[in-house]
């Protein structure tokens, strides 16, 4: 009964293999939401928290009491997922409006629990050629007494990219 807020305070675009150590490092447990993203430009995009920030996001996003998620049940993780998609889709909604186009969809969340450099393997197994950087930005989510940290990572099909950029626009 009370608004969330998420601010994306830091985005920096980085290379693909170096985003487990700037997202924490690549042993550290971590939540990640996965999507991936369809229509006029295709891509990858990851919501990523870090494994004991996660029940506190839960909670926040519940508006339960800080502690009361001990595990991630399906409940949870559908909680998870769903904020990935409103992240996802926001992001997705901005790019469409800035290059003047529409058709981006992204697919249902999944959620996975395993290292950061775990993670980062389900996007580099299926990233294209040429797909060697990331936009990686920092996500704070708040309400009004309290906060939680993640990271939202975006990998566009940069092959693709150039076609959709306004005439005399290249990546």
């Amino acid at each position: 009964n009370q608004p969330v807020q998420v601010n994306f305070p830091r985005a920096s675009l980085v290379p693909v293999l170096k985003i487990p150590n700037i997202a924490s490092g690549p042993d550290d447990d971590a939540v990640g939401v996965y999507l991936r993203f369809s229509g006029d430009l295709l891509g990858q995009m990851m919501l990523v928290i870090p494994t004991e920030k996660a029940p506190e996001l839960v909670d926040l996003l519940l508006g339960s009491p800080k502690g009361t998620t001990q595990t991630l049940g399906s409940l949870e993780r559908s909680a998870l997922g769903e904020l990935a998609n409103l992240c996802g889709s926001y992001f997705l909604n901005a790019i469409a409006n800035a290059l003047g186009r529409g058709g981006f969809r992204p697919s249902p969340p999944v959620v996975v629990v395993d290292m950061v450099a775990a993670i980062l393997d389900i996007i580099v197994a299926t990233l294209g050629a040429g797909n060697e950087e990331a936009w990686v930005m920092a996500a704070h989510f708040s309400d009004s007494t309290r906060s939680v940290d993640a990271d939202f990572w975006v990998i566009p099909d940069l092959s693709q990219l150039d076609a959709l950029l306004p005439e005399g626009v290249q990546t």
